[in-house]
């Protein structure tokens, strides 16, 4: 099974009609000739002044003010397109706000911070959830391994970036069995460790290893289980380079005609959560996410062959 030419072209006119400016950029990159300065300038607008982002950057959180977690996600999307320059201005706005130790405890960043609470927001995302996706990880691995990239080596913020995802890289050696969210942040910072050229300040090769065995006993097997939030693997295996494809093939292969035959009457997918809340904001928040999930198929498509 593969994804035809005129329904790519459905999906393309979708975003045009629906997707934020950001997303649009991000489609464009990928699927046209779109450039990274084009996703930098949609991705600015949700920067404040201090370097941060908010302003519902992750569309589950609607908070304006910023957050590790928003900021995290940020370097997600900079990292997605693989964006090097390290003077751009939203770049040092996040080392800023990264060196400033606002929204930290000791060596960790809060995965949620008390003013989502004024916002609307998922469940999730509130001050009291104890949801799997609070982490020592999720999004400290992320934002540490943006420093390695992006800082000054010989600055300060370098030097902790660097004892911060030392820390991390011992911790998860000697306590691999995480979840899913958490996992995502490890892979990430394994990526940046490796884009950074700095392997031999950690052990990379065990790191690697416990990664990969984490995902293998993390995939969901079972079709009939992933139309719920579950862990499939294109969740934590991107292309055929990644950790766990190996001995997870056939999986994929499964998930790849999964991922066709799932596509709702839009010709796109739809959520597999909600909020229980904030009705309204859900609902556009769900339009936002679309635009996500479906950049996050299409790219999983690609990276297999399934585009005609």
């Amino acid at each position: 099974m593969r994804l035809a030419p005129e329904e790519l072209q459905r999906i393309q006119d979708w975003f045009y009609r629906n997707a934020r400016p950001l997303d649009l950029a991000r489609w464009q990159y990928h699927f046209e000739d779109g450039g990274q300065e084009a996703v930098l300038k949609a991705l600015a607008a949700y920067q404040n002044e201090d370097g941060g982002f908010g302003h519902a950057l992750e569309a589950d959180s609607w908070n304006p003010n910023s957050s590790p977690l928003s900021t995290a996600t940020a370097a997600e999307r900079l990292l997605e397109i693989g964006y090097e320059n390290s003077a751009h201005p939203v770049v040092q706005g996040m080392l800023l706000f990264l060196g400033s130790g606002a929204e930290m405890d000791d060596n960790t960043w809060r995965n949620v911070i008390a003013s989502n609470n004024e916002y609307p927001h998922a469940p999730w995302w509130h001050t009291d959830s104890d949801s799997t996706s609070r982490s020592t990880f999720n999004p400290t691995a992320i934002l540490a391994g943006f420093i390695l990239q992006y800082a000054d080596r010989e600055s300060r913020l370098f030097a902790r970036g660097l004892e911060i995802a030392k820390e991390l890289g011992a911790l998860f050696i000697q306590e691999p069995e995480l979840e899913m969210h958490p996992l995502m942040c490890v892979l990430t910072l394994l990526d940046y460790i490796a884009l950074a050229g700095l392997q031999e300040y950690f052990a990379y090769a065990e790191m690697k290893a416990a990664a990969a065995m984490r995902i293998t006993a993390l995939l969901v097997r079972d079709a009939g289980d992933w139309r719920g939030y579950t862990c499939k693997p294109s969740a934590l295996i991107h292309n055929p380079l990644s950790l766990g494809y190996t001995d997870n093939k056939a999986l994929v292969e499964k998930e790849l005609d999964f991922t066709l035959s799932s596509r709702n009457g839009e010709g796109l997918w739809s959520l597999n959560w909600s909020w229980n809340g904030y009705e309204r904001e859900f609902a556009v928040s769900e339009n936002w996410w679309k635009a996500g999930i479906a950049l996050d198929k299409l790219l999983f498509l690609q990276a297999f062959g399934r585009l005609d």
